[in-house]
């Protein structure tokens, strides 16, 4: 099993360097930390006493993933998930949020394990995921990668904008895509013309 600092690199690595996408809700970032994060957690990198682009471009790739491991991994308690289950949803939580433990809360209840999917991992979520994984070790890390790739696909349909995240301009899997199933068996890979079935009636 890898490392937490090993994980939190690969995650700076994906998200990459400077980026202002307009489509992008979370605006401006490097290395995929934005500025409401650093405003949210007052980290202001050159001291001016203002969160803005400047703080974003004096963000460092390893500044960044002690931003992930603390805030992202250890504060929403990442940690205390089955060990199958936590660069997914480390990953995922740098991506979306309290949006990744809903996932998981949500996946867990169809395994026939219901709690609220109120985002939080509290003891009941933390039990829960425990019995998942103790009833399936070989198949929850794959459920959670397919319930993040169907959460993907259901952004694109609600949100046009949001489609480019999710496939390619010749329509092939776009990142966020690719992105979840980095995290699941090959077996589990949509073909690409699964993929294209999926998002052939997308403008």
């Amino acid at each position: 099993m890898k490392s937490v600092q090993e994980l939190a690199r690969e995650i700076v690595a994906r998200e990459g360097g400077c980026a202002n996408d307009p489509d992008d809700p979370g605006g401006e970032t490097n290395f995929g930390v934005t500025i409401g994060t650093m405003r949210r957690l007052g980290i202001d990198l050159n001291r001016d006493g203002a969160f803005d682009r400047r703080d974003i471009r004096a963000m460092t790739a390893d500044r960044a993933a002690e931003i992930y491991i603390a805030h992202f991994f250890t504060q929403p308690r990442i940690c205390d998930l089955p060990p199958q289950l936590q660069a997914s949803a480390f990953d995922m939580y740098v991506n979306a949020g309290a949006g990744a433990v809903k996932i998981l809360q949500r996946l867990l209840t169809q395994m026939g394990y219901p709690w609220s999917d109120d985002g939080v991992i509290g003891p009941a979520t933390r039990r829960a995921a425990a019995m998942a994984a103790a009833d399936a070790p070989s198949h929850i890390a794959d459920a959670y990668g397919i319930a993040r790739r169907n959460f993907y696909y259901a952004l694109g349909d609600a949100r046009p904008a949001s489609r480019k995240f999710a496939r390619t301009r010749d329509g092939g899997k776009g990142g966020w895509i690719t992105r979840a199933e980095d995290f699941m068996s090959p077996k589990y890979h949509l073909t690409d013309a699964q993929h294209k079935e999926r998002v052939s009636k997308w403008a």
